[in-house]
């Protein structure tokens, strides 16, 4: 392993560890991202739908940066299955709530993995993690906004959807960003 990091009985450090399992957690937000997007699309809120999908495509990326990462730190990467996703919901609003929580736990699951990295000398692993901070308060804002905006418009989707037309536009690809295992699909 490239990482100076002290290995556990399992061969891998924490950060390792929590890295492999991060893998799980972005594959998950991808799956639970469809999920929404599929509910908006069934219901004609195409703008939110777009959105979502979009969301999707960004954490299945995020998943393969990590497992770029990995595999070039000489760290065996198995590919998870994803915890369970929610597909019901009462309300449009509980939607974008699930997915202001998720990035809040994403955030707080990548502060955990810099943690690790700087308590074991990773440099490398902390200089990785840089960009993923960075992303992860820029996604909290966008849907802290739009729940904020979801629940100013009193229940009229047309009004939120124009809001996302006009303030939401799709975000090209980010130059600073790690590379991904294979190609990117943003």
């Amino acid at each position: 392993m490239t990482s100076t990091a002290k290995t556990t009985e399992h061969g891998l450090s924490k950060f390792h560890r929590l890295l492999v399992d991060q893998v799980r957690h972005e594959f998950t937000a991808a799956q639970q991202y469809i999920a929404l997007a599929a509910w908006f699309d069934d219901r004609d809120l195409p703008q939110l739908a777009r959105v979502f999908y979009r969301q999707s495509l960004e954490e299945r990326d995020h998943a393969m940066m990590i497992v770029r990462f990995l595999l070039d730190s000489d760290v065996p990467v198995t590919i998870p299955q994803t915890d369970e996703i929610k597909n019901d919901f009462a309300e449009p609003r509980d939607l974008v709530a699930l997915a202001l929580r998720q990035e809040r736990e994403v955030t707080e699951q990548f502060h955990l993995l810099a943690k690790a990295a700087r308590e074991e000398a990773d440099y490398t692993g902390e200089q990785f993690l840089q960009w993923f901070l960075k992303e992860q308060t820029e996604e909290v804002a966008k849907m802290s906004t739009l729940l904020a905006v979801v629940d100013r418009s009193d229940g009229n989707f047309f009004d939120v959807e124009t809001f996302v037309a006009r303030d939401m536009p799709d975000e090209s690809g980010d130059p600073t960003a790690p590379e991904t295992a294979g190609p990117s699909v943003s």
